[in-house]
């Protein structure tokens, strides 16, 4: 096991780059082997205007895999949703939710790494078993101050179409941020967040041409985009419906 491990190690370099490619499912057929397990990571949400940033963690169970557990942006709702079930009944899982405010203060590239670790800190929590190593969907996530510090680390570009575990990630961190977002629907309607889930399409932009930007938009994202003025008053209201201080 220790020498696979070793040679699949050299799939990228310090900067995330591939050297060579990665069979799908690399990683985790060669810890089933030795009946160990890998935990996949994946984010939805870093290029929405509005909304949370949503991580998943998952780890399956030796030789367990599902057909359906592809990128998430290529399935269907209701594959994401059959596919979803099956994660939550057969894996060990865990979402990091971060928010507007996470991310402005600290940019989205750090709001997602603490996301990741999140998401992770709390799978390894339900787990029993100590993965053999952490898939990343792209972000050089790392452990060196935490107690998982020694559990190798790998990441790669379109991650989920290298690893299961990866992609069942995404598609729980996905239907997770989609179920969010149709409740801020529900709250302010007239955004229609529920279609466009808070990310950057012709619809969204003009009626931000029209409306004050909503308390979970992201302000750092929208420095270049053409936005009515803040209104305090309808700010103030919208953290009592949203319940925040």
């Amino acid at each position: 096991m220790e020498k696979l491990l070793i040679e699949m190690k050299f799939n990228k370099c310090p900067d995330g780059k591939i050297i060579r490619p990665v069979r799908k499912n690399s990683f985790e057929k060669a810890a089933w082997s030795f009946k160990q397990v890998v935990c996949g990571i994946d984010e939805v949400g870093r290029g929405c205007l509005a909304g949370p940033l949503v991580t998943a963690a998952v780890i399956l169970p030796p030789n367990k895999t599902h057909h359906l557990l592809k990128d998430s942006k290529i399935l269907t709702e209701q594959q994401r949703l059959k596919s979803y079930a099956w994660i939550c009944k057969y894996c060990w899982y865990a979402v990091g939710i971060v928010d507007h405010h996470c991310i402005d203060k600290y940019n989205i590239w750090h709001a997602t790494l603490i996301s990741m670790k999140k998401a992770l800190m709390l799978a390894l929590v339900k787990c029993p078993h100590k993965p053999a190593s952490i898939l990343v969907d792209a972000m050089p996530l790392q452990l060196f101050d935490t107690s998982y510090n020694a559990i190798p680390v790998y990441y790669f570009y379109k991650g989920e179409r290298k690893s299961s575990s990866i992609a069942a990630a995404s598609i729980v961190a996905k239907v997770t941020r989609d179920k969010i977002m149709q409740k801020f629907d529900s709250l302010f309607p007239d955004f229609f967040l529920g279609s466009h889930k808070g990310y950057s399409t012709e619809k969204h932009k003009s009626i931000l041409k029209e409306k004050s930007p909503l308390i979970i938009h992201r302000r750092s994202f929208l420095t270049h985009i053409d936005t009515v003025g803040e209104d305090e008053d309808e700010y103030d209201e919208q953290q009592t419906i949203c319940g925040s201080d």
